[in-house]
C-alpha cells in the first residue's frame, strides 16, 4: 500500500511543499516512486512521519531531528517514551501556566488589590478564591457572591494572610480528625464544619446551614471541589459533606 504527497498531506495536516522540502533534505525520502516518477510513501515513511512531527511540535531542530531519527542504535520504542515523557512535562508545564491564568481572572474579578509579590507571598501555589469560586459556581449573580465581591475587595495583604492561615489551621485539624477515625456525625466533625461555615460567613457571605448543604453537595457532586478537598486527605470531600449535614441537622432539626 503507498500513497501519494497529496494524501500524506492531508493525512499529517502538512502541507505539500513541507513533504517535498522533507525530501529534498534527506529527513523523509519517499520509499518509492510512481511511473511517471511522483512520490510514493509507505506504511514505513507514514511512521517516519509521524515521528519527525512528534519532534517539530516539541521544538527540535529539523537537524537534530534528523540525527534522532538515523541513529542505528536507537529503538523505535525508545523514541515513543522519549516522546511520551516530553509530552507529559509540556502537558503539565502548560496545565500548570493555565491554572496561573485561570486564578488571576479569578482574582481579578474578586478585586484582590495585591502585587505579585505579595500574592507568592500569601498564598503561594494555592488559590485565594476557593470559596468565592464555590459562591460563583452555584450562585453568580446573587447577593451572595456580590457580598463576597465586596468583601474582598477591601482586603490587605494582611487579612489574606489571616484568611490563609484559617484555611490551612482547620484544613490540618481536619485531616488529624480523620487519621484518628473521626466519624462525619461524631462532635469533633461537626465542630469543624461548623467552623468551616463560619469562615465562609465571615470572610465572604453569610452561609446558613441550608446554602451550607449545598456547599457539601458540592464538594463531591463536582470534580474540581473534590480534588482540592481530597488533596488535604484522601476522602476528605465526603467526609466533609456528611460532617456537614450531620451538623445542619443538629442546629436545625
Amino acid at each position: 500500500m503507498s500513497y501519494s504527497v497529496g494524501q500524506v498531506a492531508a493525512f499529517a495536516g502538512v502541507t505539500v511543499r513541507t513533504l517535498h522540502h522533507y525530501d529534498e533534505i534527506g529527513l523523509l525520502v519517499p520509499g518509492g516512486r510512481s511511473h511517471a516518477g511522483h512520490r510514493r510513501y509507505d506504511d514505513a515513511d507514514l511512521d517516519r512521519l509521524q515521528q519527525i512531527l512528534f519532534y517539530r511540535e516539541l521544538g527540535f531542530p529539523l537537524e537534530e531531528v534528523a540525527a534522532l531519527l538515523d541513529d542505528p542504535d536507537a529503538d523505535p520504542r525508545a523514541h515513543l517514551r522519549r516522546q511520551h515523557e516530553l509530552l507529559t512535562a509540556r502537558i503539565e508545564k502548560l496545565r500548570k501556566m493555565a491554572a496561573a491564568v485561570e486564578h488571576a481572572m479569578e482574582a481579578r474579578t474578586m478585586g484582590i488589590n495585591l502585587t505579585p509579590e505579595e500574592r507568592f507571598e500569601v498564598f503561594g501555589d494555592k488559590d485565594p478564591e476557593r470559596y468565592a469560586e464555590e459562591a460563583e459556581a452555584r450562585w453568580g449573580g446573587t447577593e451572595a457572591y456580590a457580598e463576597s465581591q465586596r468583601r474582598a475587595a477591601r482586603y490587605t495583604k494582611d487579612d489574606w494572610k489571616r484568611i490563609q492561615a484559617e484555611v490551612d489551621a482547620w484544613s490540618e485539624r481536619y485531616a488529624a480528625l480523620m487519621a484518628a477515625g473521626g466519624l462525619p456525625d461524631g462532635e469533633a466533625a461537626m465542630d469543624l464544619a461548623e467552623e468551616h461555615r463560619r469562615h465562609i460567613g465571615t470572610w465572604y457571605y453569610e452561609c446558613p446551614y441550608e446554602m451550607h448543604r449545598c456547599l457539601g453537595e458540592m464538594y463531591v457532586a463536582d470534580e474540581r471541589f473534590k480534588a482540592f478537598y481530597d488533596t488535604m486527605r484522601p476522602g476528605l470531600a465526603e467526609h466533609l459533606k456528611e460532617a456537614i449535614l450531620a451538623n445542619a441537622a443538629r442546629h436545625t432539626s
